[in-house]
């Protein structure tokens, strides 16, 4: 593009903000560290800034003193004085601040053209990329999608705060919470939050389960309880089901209406109505769940949409149902190829900073013994290596032949095992399983008062002997 006028225009940058900010650290050490918390040295346009800033900085963090004298010592010992200026230079920079208490606005505009130049950097990048032939074109636009992002995250800047404003922040926390301790994204799962203190944001979970248990339906479950109970933003990416099944449970569980007689449309006039005016209307359709029900999804695309729901939609909690659907091609195992999805679903938790739920299926052979332990993930020992949290759903009454006195015993109640939890206990617990609305709750006094015959469970203790039961005696939800 050779008529293009962008080629030789100077890149944006302010000389007057970069002296004043210079200046004002010269004068006040209070100035240096209100400046710090947005610049570092690579912000500055002028090299000879850079090197001036540099040398603020290590003197303000050697607790020596700042000013003419200081600086002009410091520089000279390092070779550096004539280069930036030389002592006249400096005595400029103190006069050409014309107040020190505009420190901050100084260091905002140095900030500002830091980032448009570092925005121009990633589409110079991006072009050179573009142009470069051999990497496959998914690999292209991630690179640049993720120089983009990494300008952005320079954007950010923390601040130190004064005690006043930390305790109040604190307090706001502890009413939030309630005295529940609930630290992360409440589940909705009373007994699951009170052991994990809530889905905490960066960590990498994992809800895993044999066939047709109901995994699925306990991640939507936990994703309707934060979406619509809450009202806080989740990304459900859904490789099983189509979105309009997924929507159909959500009704379903909310309106408490048998789930297969909803499909068949086999509901009253009155029924629908209530539907539609007192579920659909007035609850479901505005929270913040976003659904994507896109096949084969590959690490690199969902990374590339967490990231745009993150920036658009304020998402706070990914769902992925469930994660050995996924894709990584090139990988030359599938025991490779499901732990690079491990890795990378951890990576994404980490740099979006909010919880990863990954749904994944257990082997068959587990069902040989009675509970499902951490070594029935299947595919991959990474899933395990990776988590933050292993979550094992079990369902007694799928071990026996419907009618029979253990399944009718066992019927309605579910087992979460919390078998890996890196910053807190293992346990378990009961849940209570509404099969008609595809749906679970916390396990009730009443039904914990009845006496359900719920054995002991120890992570690492033995498994029990397995039965000869017929496992898909219910029908999959």
């Amino acid at each position: 593009m050779p008529d293009d006028p962008l080629i030789d225009k100077v890149p944006p940058h302010s000389l007057e903000a970069e002296m004043a900010v210079l200046g004002a650290m010269m004068l006040s050490p209070e100035a240096i560290g209100l400046c710090v918390q947005y610049l570092a040295d690579d912000a500055f346009y002028r090299a000879e800034h850079r090197t001036l800033f540099a040398t603020l900085v290590d003197l303000y963090d050697a607790s020596q003193p700042v000013d003419l004298v200081t600086m002009k010592e410091a520089l000279a010992q390092a070779g550096h004085l004539e280069a930036v200026g030389g002592e006249d230079y400096l005595v400029t920079l103190a006069d050409s601040t014309p107040t020190i208490a505009n420190a901050e606005y100084y260091a905002r505009v140095v900030k500002e053209k830091a980032l448009l130049r570092g925005l121009i950097n990633a589409a110079a990048e991006i072009i050179r990329d573009a142009h470069t032939p051999g990497d496959p074109i998914d690999t292209v636009l991630d690179r640049c999608e993720q120089r983009i992002f990494e300008v952005v995250e320079r954007k950010i800047v923390g601040q130190a705060a004064d005690l006043r404003s930390i305790l109040t922040e604190v307090m706001q926390k502890i009413e939030l919470v309630g005295g529940s301790g609930i630290t992360g994204l409440p589940t909705g799962f009373m007994d699951l939050d009170d052991k994990t203190r809530g889905l905490q944001a960066g960590e990498f979970i994992v809800l895993a389960a044999r066939p047709s248990v109901g995994k699925s339906a306990l991640a939507l479950n936990i994703a309707e309880h934060i979406a619509v109970n809450l009202n806080r933003g989740v990304a459900f990416f859904s490789l099983e089901m189509s979105k309009e099944e997924l929507a159909l449970r959500l009704i379903s569980s909310r309106a408490e209406v048998d789930g297969q007689a909803l499909r068949k449309g086999k509901v009253s006039t009155e029924k629908a109505r209530f539907i539609l005016d007192d579920v659909v209307n007035s609850v479901l359709k505005d929270a913040p769940l976003y659904i994507d029900d896109s096949a084969a999804l590959r690490i690199i695309d969902l990374r590339a949409k967490a990231r745009r729901l993150l920036a658009r939609r304020n998402i706070e909690l990914i769902i992925v149902d469930y994660l050995q659907l996924m894709t990584s091609p090139g990988a030359e195992s599938r025991q490779v190829e499901v732990s690079n999805i491990s890795r990378g679903l951890k990576a994404l938790a980490r740099e979006l900073g909010v919880p990863v739920l990954a749904v994944a299926q257990l082997r068959r052979e587990s069902e040989e013994h009675k509970r499902p332990r951490l070594s029935d993930l299947r595919e991959s020992g990474a899933i395990e290596q990776d988590a933050d949290v292993v979550l094992l759903l079990h369902r007694e009454s799928m071990r026996h032949t419907p009618g029979s006195a253990e399944h009718t015993q066992h019927a309605g109640t579910a087992e979460l095992i919390i078998a890996k939890q890196r910053n807190g206990p293992t346990d378990m617990l009961r849940l209570t399983w509404q099969r008609e609305f595809t749906r679970f709750r916390t396990w009730s006094p009443r039904e914990a008062a009845a006496g359900y015959p719920m054995e002991q469970y120890t992570v690492a203790g033995p498994a029990a002997p397995p039965d000869d039961a017929d496992d898909g005696a219910e029908p999959p939800f």
